[in-house]
């Protein structure tokens, strides 16, 4: 397969780690030693502002990014592709990646003014997902849903008003498709050129008192829809 299935070319440059950490993971200085991966010492306060958060872990490694291009991806015949549209948050992009690679998706596509997927709080969110699929940046939703389409998969767009309700899709069979899920942004959902350019806009039913669902919510629901869909003989753990 291509590259955009394969994450195993990532490459740690440096750790860094408390005394705290280096005594409970000593077997972390021998790999780093094997790899010839420098390992540096730091203060608590020290790795807090490295980690971006109040409670770390006590390690921080830098990496090298391996984005993919969306022809990388296309080239694998992908059966599954997320793209995030505009969405902001990290948490909720973290939770997608996360989400994504549970459901045996190739790639997730960071279209537009989408949140940077190597962001500090979208990675901790990923549990450590984003090394297991293909990152796609630096391409607007339109252009990923027009590539997507060209490539034969079926481009289905959440949306609260949309015309078809994702058990539909489901009791017709279309989810067995290859498909491509488009997610919109928090606060405003789908652009409207986007929504429009999907082969299906599609609202899940609320049956409760709620306006609307979490992105990250919605995304888990539509995509362990497709995965039911397209491995039907694997059930959920």
């Amino acid at each position: 397969m291509a590259r955009a299935q394969s994450r195993s070319a990532w490459k740690v440059h440096e750790l860094f780690a408390t005394p705290t950490a280096l005594a409970r993971h000593a077997d972390l200085v021998d790999v780093a030693d094997s790899l010839d991966v420098a390992v540096t010492t730091i203060t608590d306060d020290a790795m807090k502002t490295l980690s971006q958060t109040v409670t770390p872990q006590g390690v921080v490694a830098v990496c090298a990014t391996l984005d993919a291009t969306l022809d990388e991806v296309l080239r694998g015949a992908p059966t599954l592709v997320v793209v995030l549209a505009e969405i902001r948050d990290p948490g909720n992009a973290g939770t997608i990646l996360r989400t994504s690679v549970a459901a045996g998706a190739t790639a997730v596509v960071f279209a537009g003014d989408s949140v940077d997927p190597y962001n500090g709080k979208c990675v901790r969110a990923s549990a450590g997902s984003l090394f297991h699929v293909a990152l796609v940046r630096g391409i607007s939703a339109a252009t990923a849903i027009d590539e997507l389409r060209a490539a034969g998969l079926n481009v289905l767009a959440t949306d609260g008003a949309g015309e078809v309700g994702l058990d539909q899709l489901i009791d017709g069979g279309m989810l067995t498709d290859p498909t491509a899920w488009v997610f919109g942004n928090e606060a405003r959902g789908l652009p409207g050129a986007v929504g429009g350019a999907a082969d299906v806009r599609v609202r899940i039913a609320i049956h409760g008192q709620v306006e609307s669902l979490n992105v990250a919510a919605a995304a888990a629901i539509c995509l362990y829809a497709s995965a039911g869909a397209q491995h039907p003989g694997s059930r959920m753990s």
